[in-house]
């Protein structure tokens, strides 16, 4: 019975990285219709990178879960376990950023900052659980 629980937060916790991945890229399309006009000097705006980094984090972060969940030696674990922890600040940070700019989709950001959050609750029970 406890295998089965597991295996269902799991999936849980799996779930959660996907649907981050698939907001993140939704948002940072929406933004980059804001943030790609060159300014009147004709430099870019920066904040498109971090428009970015938020796509890139969030994909490794779906596969981080699937890659600890598939190993089976507990130090390999705990090693995914900190690339994920690292993942998800970079992610907080991208979005503070994200959250500064001059754009209409600054409001999504604060969307995808509570997922994060609760990503991050799901993490911490997870860890506990390897």
């Amino acid at each position: 019975m406890h295998n089965r629980t597991y295996l269902n937060f799991n999936s849980a916790f799996y779930k959660k990285a996907l649907e981050i991945s698939y907001l993140s890229k939704k948002i940072s399309d929406y933004l980059n219709a804001d943030l790609s006009a060159l300014s009147d000097d004709g430099t870019e705006n920066p904040n498109i990178y971090f428009s970015g980094d938020i796509i890139q984090q969030s994909v490794s972060l779906s596969s981080e879960v699937l890659k600890a969940q598939q190993t089976t030696k507990a130090s390999q674990k705990y090693v995914h376990a900190h690339t994920l922890e690292w993942l998800t600040y970079r992610m907080t940070q991208s979005c503070k950023r994200l959250s500064k700019c001059n754009s209409d989709g600054r409001d999504f950001v604060l969307i995808l900052k509570k997922e994060i959050k609760k990503f991050k609750k799901l993490q911490k029970q997870w860890i506990l659980s390897l």
